[in-house]
């Protein structure tokens, strides 16, 4: 059924009127006509009388109003739930206790009255990602594909910040004591970081950051989650690990774990931001320009040659605007 012929009758009936009913819905006398005639055809039944007034509704028509409006109200109510700007902004993160959350958490924080929806769609290819951004499953996500040949071309990459890494050890590591930690000293250190999922943009980070620094970082095992991470680390006298300076963890306090920044040069894991070219939800612009203020990290900085550029706050929502 035309739901656009629909909405006619529906005005019309109202309105007593078809011209007062197209002027309303911005179109001529004749589509409306048109439309009302044909929506007849479909229901083998007369819905108005002409008078010299107007219309006036037959006995199928007043049968019938009640419910076209309720057909009227459900397709506007479909339309809205969909509709960029009309519904809540959905953010997908790789964690609650990740950077990507603790700033949107900053932000929002600042700006309560947004609508916001934070997800974890909890894959680890970043495809999918990509695939959810592209059906409007969420309107953007703190992923990167590094190789960004390989996006579709109505779904775009934008820089959204960058996270210095620090070093994680409990009391009886052998750097526990150092204030800061250049990348040399980690050598011949084992940096444990169990469970890198495979073709993961994470996977590709440690593989070129290992390669680059000259470091032994080991993926064996599964991940059981933070928690036993944690409990491991209070108890080792060599096991490390990586954590960005602005990732959440919380331990009981006698493990007494120490987080040491990691300098000369800062190593920056890039996180990028993953969103429709066209169309992208409003809500987006007000986020991107907050990240695009976020301090950068200290130089001099190490970033895999797959990064994304950094810009300057709403300039790449701008360009896809032109």
């Amino acid at each position: 059924m035309d739901t656009e012929a629909v909405r006619s009758f529906v005005r019309a009936a109202e309105l007593g009127q078809l011209q007062r009913a197209a002027d309303e819905l911005g179109v001529t006398q004749q589509a409306v006509s048109k439309r009302i005639a044909s929506l007849e055809r479909e229901l083998d039944v007369r819905l108005f009388t002409r008078t010299a007034r107007g219309v006036e509704l037959t006995l199928d028509g007043q049968a019938f109003l009640p419910h076209a409006r309720n057909i009227i109200a459900g397709v506007d109510r479909a339309i809205t739930a969909i509709k960029p700007g009309s519904r809540a902004l959905r953010i997908d993160v790789l964690g609650l206790r990740s950077a990507q959350a603790v700033v949107l958490h900053d932000y929002w924080r600042s700006h309560p009255e947004i609508d916001l929806d934070v997800v974890t769609l909890r894959v680890n290819d970043p495809r999918v990602a990509v695939a959810a951004v592209q059906a409007g499953d969420v309107d953007a996500s703190f992923r990167s594909v590094t190789d960004p040949a390989t996006l579709p071309r109505d779904v775009q990459m934008i820089h959204a910040f960058d996270s210095p890494l620090e070093l994680l050890v409990g009391p009886r590591h052998p750097l526990a004591s150092a204030r800061t930690l250049t990348p040399s000293q980690l050598r011949r250190h084992r940096i444990w970081v169990p469970g890198i999922a495979p073709r993961s943009e994470w996977a590709e980070f440690y593989d070129q950051l290992a390669t680059d620094f000259d470091l032994r970082i080991d993926a064996a095992g599964p991940n059981f989650g933070n928690e036993v991470l944690l409990d491991i680390l209070a108890d080792s006298a060599d096991v490390a690990t990586l954590v960005g300076s602005r990732d959440r963890y919380v331990w009981p306090a006698n493990h007494d774990l120490r987080r040491i920044p990691i300098v000369n040069p800062t190593l920056a894991y890039p996180l990028s931001l993953i969103l429709r070219r066209e169309n992208p939800h409003p809500g987006l612009r007000a986020i991107t320009d907050h990240l695009g203020r976020l301090s950068p990290p200290p130089t001099p900085t190490w970033r895999p040659s797959w990064a994304t550029t950094p810009r300057h706050s709403g300039e790449d929502l701008d360009r896809t605007r032109r």
